[in-house]
């Protein structure tokens, strides 16, 4: 596991490049706060365009490939599939094609590694467990709420996890216990959010999720850091 001198290590990653993430990365530069962006290739064109639905009467667009380098510039991508499939709906050869075509565009387009899956829809079949472990993810992520491999008879937290392919979040960044998971946290040393920028549809939600950022780079026992890096040998 990756440590940082016994600091509570907080990773953070956000779901499908839609346009609200330009405005969500400057915040993060602002408070040296690091990220991890979930991508789907097959949904970009060149330039935005709408997804076509509303989240709470706001119109969703996605961000275009010509804005990507700058929106995502020091930050980590990692693999969405390759088309946001329903991955416990289609056929074994089909699961390998959206996990292996995710993985090789955002590769080529971004020059980096991709070492991180995300489930979408929080589905993690069997064979998306097996062909994301083959071709190289070190983690995947669900959308299920996780106590990083707690036992069954005992209420601590454990780390490590017992299945890096079937990776728990701690919670969405809108859960009303926020916080309070934030502390309990500590006694893992991992606290693991996550959610949609389009999720933040006002001026308001916006100064309310800048101060989150603020809070926690502000806070002298925590350290940002990447998801990836829980996986990688300690340091």
């Amino acid at each position: 596991m990756h440590t940082k001198k016994n600091k509570m290590i907080v990773v953070q990653c956000w779901d499908d490049a839609p346009t609200n993430d330009r405005q969500l990365t400057e915040i993060f530069r602002k408070y040296s706060a690091k990220a991890t962006f979930n991508l789907n290739p097959a949904k970009y064109t060149a330039k935005s365009r709408p997804m076509g639905w509303r989240h709470k009467d706001t119109e969703v667009c996605l961000l275009g490939w010509d804005d990507m380098k700058e929106v995502y510039a020091d930050f980590t991508i990692a693999n969405h599939t390759f088309d946001h499939a329903w991955l416990d709906q289609i056929s074994p050869e089909q699961v390998y094609q959206e996990i292996f075509e995710g993985r090789e565009r955002l590769r080529q387009f971004f020059q980096q590694p991709i070492a991180g899956f995300v489930y979408p829809f929080g589905m993690y079949p069997p064979e998306a467990i097996k062909v994301i472990t083959e071709i190289g993810h070190v983690y995947g992520r669900t959308t299920g709420k996780g106590k990083y491999g707690r036992s069954a008879d005992s209420e601590k937290f454990t780390w490590p996890i017992a299945n890096p392919a079937v990776f728990h979040p701690t919670c969405h960044f809108r859960d009303e216990k926020f916080w309070e998971l934030y502390e309990k946290s500590r006694e893992v040393g991992v606290f693991y959010f996550w959610g949609h920028s389009y999720e933040i549809i006002s001026k308001e939600m916006w100064q309310q999720f800048e101060s989150v950022i603020a809070r926690i780079s502000a806070d002298e026992s925590a350290t940002w850091s990447e998801v990836y890096e829980l996986f990688t040998p300690s340091c």
